[in-house]
């Protein structure tokens, strides 16, 4: 029987009728994100049209995950909320706090070790509140979460970005910050702007070299980082019907790249199979029985621009594997052109290493489509020129391939397994020589590909592309080689051709697993400790941050004006970092060291307006913090895209800033500035960033009126005694602006619960 099944049950009772409601109500057809949508609507919001990409709107989700990095402060945020337990199904996954060294079995044993104590902490903490645990080495969050909680229809929202993979299973899942999941599992709405809605009609079907990650590289090249803000992509057709449900679920995953609220596909038999294959076949009778609703009404796909904000077409038939990158997964190229534009931009053309799985594309298929290649090294004589790494998704899945054989193939092409976890995906790779800095080429099959992100090393050129093109492009050890059209010489001298990739969507033999690696709760958690050590140098309680002064900002100093891309990895870096994830006071000082300064082009250099000189950001913000002074952070576009870390919301408000100004913002850190507090800010004339002066001291003025849709103003004092006034603009609604006020969303929480 599937996890929680009397709450899908439930979901499915009322689903039918709110629907009819939301249909007749807006008098048409429904897209799927609309029916999951209003079907999910609190009840304290009235139902009615909703204004796409305006409207903030409350919403109940169905259930809340949680991966290790980012549950330790949203658990312990919750638990100054004062609840006794969690009020939705929620789980925890210890997926990020793995390095990936050696290999699985060392690796494990190192993290059991070296975060023992967060581990305990998120082991009780999960044991008192009610969550299910899901130990280190049992899986990827977002690998486990379809395996085993996904369903259609559903939502959910999750403390990593990447919680939209469970749009592969037809949830409406969302990404968000640990106050948001506190929200949640409080037992309260969770506010969310109603999204614009893309619609990707896929036509034919896939064949050959390509595959359902060549669907997301390429329209990540169509809409970019931020062609996606504040829209849920939904993909119909033909095309998408033809996919696996896995496949669905790595273009879900990667549609966090484009900055999409989430992406999902309509229920259909991919699904079905999916849902009976992983034991829930009670899920899928459910399914079925109201699978009308579980998908776009017709009309709608018959006539997909009168419903959608914009239309994208994609033939399958016709679709190229494509390369992305270096250094955005946005920058598209197809295979076919790969050596010319890598020629052309001086990328190195020799492949160091290659790395499959990861939350993106850790599947049965993916895996076993690699086998195939990897196969043909010793069938054809060959031997593989770089180095090769697998991080299987799930401890089912790796129990599965070790049954069926597939990681003796990949032993014998020399390959390395590493733990059930996240890894090289996330910078948890403590990979030899990179503390050289040496220029060099990977290619991975991840989803980011952002520079420091998988090793730390600027200077390594990370490219994504399928499972299938990172093993031919590994066993070649040249990202020039097109597999579709070049040979290989092999150990005989042969000019050989690699055959097209060939797999499983799911396992002949089923899946199988003997320990899953799953903790469930304590039906009574009264009595349960949450063990958190006094002086412990990773975890620390928190205390609330303070109300707004009910003053307008006066004496801003400003600490950096970032230049250029500044995503949350640069404002919180993960990799070494991450062992700090519980401790804000320990990981604030990582805070914002690989933004660039506009003033110099240097990271972790600011001017400290105290003393004149050039020091670490942090560095700076602390005595500023000393001497009770608040600062302002100036961004460019698309701030604070990719990862949904609060951490980077969090640590410039317990240091001392108290606004952050940037040209536009990315959703989720938008809204985790609000969740703390923060006053996040857009210039309303984006020229104004170019105003601003390194030795600038600002005002923030209008607050006492502060109201929704009503702009500030931004007063620059120069060194020289000169002033400079202009407008900014806010996306604060009325609930929002409470939050401000009260210091924070959970300020607010907590005072309810007293009362």
């Amino acid at each position: 029987m599937a996890f929680d099944i009397e709450m899908i049950k439930q979901v499915y009772a009322k689903m039918p009728a709110r629907i009819e409601a939301a249909r007749k109500t807006l008098g048409r057809p429904l897209t799927l994100a609309e029916k999951i949508l209003y079907s999910h609507l609190d009840h304290s919001f009235e139902l009615k049209n909703y204004e796409r990409g305006k409207a903030y709107v409350d919403f109940n989700p169905d259930r809340v995950a949680m991966q290790d990095a980012t549950a330790q402060m949203a658990l312990l945020q919750f638990m100054q909320a004062g609840r006794p337990k969690v009020a939705v199904p929620s789980t925890v996954h210890c997926d990020h706090l793995i390095t990936a060294k050696v290999g699985a079995k060392d690796d494990l044993a190192v993290a059991n070790k070296e975060s023992k104590e967060v581990y305990d902490f998120l082991a009780s903490v999960s044991n008192k509140y009610g969550i299910g645990f899901w130990k280190p080495g049992a899986g990827i969050i977002h690998q486990v979460v379809l395996e085993n909680y996904a369903f259609p229809g559903g939502m959910m929202i999750g403390t990593d970005s990447h919680t939209v993979n469970a749009g592969g299973l037809g949830m409406i899942a969302i990404g968000v910050g640990g106050a948001d999941a506190c929200d949640v599992m409080a037992g309260l709405p969770w506010e969310l702007k109603m999204p614009k809605l893309i619609g990707v009609k896929l036509t034919g079907k896939l064949s050959g070299w390509a595959s359902a990650k060549d669907v997301i590289l390429k329209v990540a090249g169509i809409l970019t980082v931020k062609g996606g803000t504040d829209k849920v992509i939904e993909y119909f057709g033909e095309g998408a019907v033809s996919l696996s449900c896995t496949g669905k679920g790595t273009i879900c995953n990667m549609g966090a790249e484009v900055g999409a609220t989430t992406s999902t596909f309509g229920y259909d038999e991919s699904m079905s199979r999916y849902l009976k294959a992983t034991g829930r076949a009670d899920v899928a009778t459910l399914a079925d029985d109201i699978k009308q609703h579980l998908t776009g009404d017709s009309e709608v796909y018959a006539d997909p621009k009168k419903y959608f904000d914009e239309v994208i077409e994609i033939n399958l038939s016709e679709l190229e594997p494509h390369v992305n990158g270096p250094f955005t997964p946005d920058l598209a190229t197809p295979i076919s052109k790969l050596k010319e534009v890598a020629t052309k931009n001086g990328w190195p053309l020799k492949v160091q290493a290659g790395l499959i799985g990861s939350c993106t594309n850790s599947s049965y298929e993916d895996i076993s489509r690699a086998v195939s290649l990897a196969k043909q090294v010793s069938a054809k004589d060959l031997k593989s020129k770089a180095g090769f790494m697998i991080n299987p998704g799930s401890e089912q899945i790796r129990f599965t391939i070790e049954r069926d054989g597939f990681l003796d193939v990949f032993n014998k092409v020399g390959a390395t397994v590493f733990t059930n976890a996240c890894g090289p995906c996330i910078g948890m790779w403590d990979r030899m020589g990179a503390e050289k800095q040496e220029k060099n080429t990977i290619i991975h099959s991840f989803n980011r590909n952002f520079a420091k992100r998988a090793d730390g090393n600027p200077n390594t050129y990370a490219f994504v592309a399928s499972p299938e093109i990172v093993t031919a492009i590994a066993i070649s050890g040249d990202l020039g080689f097109n597999p579709l059209t070049d040979t290989l010489t092999n150990e005989k001298g042969e000019q050989v051709k690699l055959d097209p990739p060939t797999g499983y969507e799911l396992p002949p033999k089923g899946f199988a697993v003997d320990d899953p690696g799953f903790q469930a709760p304590a039906k009574d958690g009264s009595k349960v400790e949450v063990l958190v050590a006094p002086d412990s140098k990773r975890l620390q309680l928190l205390d609330p941050f303070s109300a707004w002064e009910g003053v307008d900002f006066k004496g801003l100093k400003l600490l950096i004006k970032a230049k250029g891309k500044c995503t949350t990895d640069h404002i919180s870096m993960a990799g070494p970092w991450l062992k700090y994830r519980g401790h804000l006071d320990n990981i604030s000082n990582n805070m914002l060291i690989g933004a660039v300064n506009a003033f110099n082009e240097k990271t972790d250099s600011v001017k400290n307006q105290l003393t004149g000189t050039y020091e670490g950001v942090p560095v700076v913000q602390r005595q500023y913090k000393a001497k009770n002074i608040s600062s302002i952070v100036v961004g460019d576009e698309n701030y604070g895209e990719g990862s949904s870390r609060e951490h980077a919301a969090m640590e410039p408000r317990f240091l001392g800033v108290r606004a952050v100004l940037v040209k536009s913002f990315a959703r989720i850190h938008e809204t985790n500035l609000k969740k703390q507090g923060m006053l996040a800010l857009t210039f309303a004339n984006t020229a104004d960033y170019d105003k601003i002066k390194e030795d600038d001291v600002v005002d923030v003025t209008g607050l006492t009126s502060f109201t929704p849709g009503t702009q500030l103003t931004v007063t620059l004092n120069h060194a020289d005694g000169n002033k400079e006034d202009f407008k900014v603009n806010h996306s604060y609604n009325a609930q929002q602006i409470e939050w401000f006020k009260a210091g924070g969303a959970l300020n607010i929480i907590r005072a309810n619960v007293k009362a």
